[in-house]
């Protein structure tokens, strides 16, 4: 897999539990981070999705952590496509979180998909956007995703 896409942070006290290591939903918020600087960087910052009145829309997250983080501990998160539908509606990111001495932390995989913020539906995205992400390397496990869009007929 690529590491075209990368972000790094350091691990703050806030971050912490109480065994004085990342907790879960730290790995997960960084992740979210990671995703929103990609969108950021690829031209969809946050106020165009908000203009859009379209946001992703996480369905499951799946982390499996190998090594501890502490505190100010720095990590880098990379960025891949794990699988998408022909329509965009639905995808499948990968991020692995890897420590300043190249360790690899935890791999987290989020499915999600587009959500409509009006209609509150599941909807395709805009073609640049399904653009943007079929842009992302691509993991060796990728596959072609089922649209989330219900279908007539």
């Amino acid at each position: 897999m690529s590491t075209a896409f990368e972000y790094e942070f350091t691990a703050g006290w806030a971050d912490l539990d109480a065994n004085a290591h990342l907790r879960n939903t730290a790995f997960l918020d960084r992740c979210v981070d990671a995703r929103m600087m990609y969108f950021a960087a690829v031209g969809f910052p946050a106020q165009e999705f908000a203009r859009r009145r379209i946001g992703p829309v996480v369905k499951r997250d799946e982390v499996e952590y190998y090594r501890e983080l502490g505190l100010l501990d720095r990590f880098r998160i990379d960025i891949a496509l794990g699988g998408i539908s022909d329509d965009a509606s639905r995808f499948r990111i990968v991020n692995r979180v890897v420590r300043a001495d190249g360790v690899l932390a935890a791999t987290v995989v989020s499915t999600g998909g587009w959500l409509d913020l009006d209609a509150r539906r599941l909807i395709a995205p805009p073609a640049e956007i399904g653009a943007a992400l079929a842009r992302l390397p691509r993991t060796e496990e990728f596959a072609d995703l089922k649209s989330s869009l219900r279908r007539s007929g």
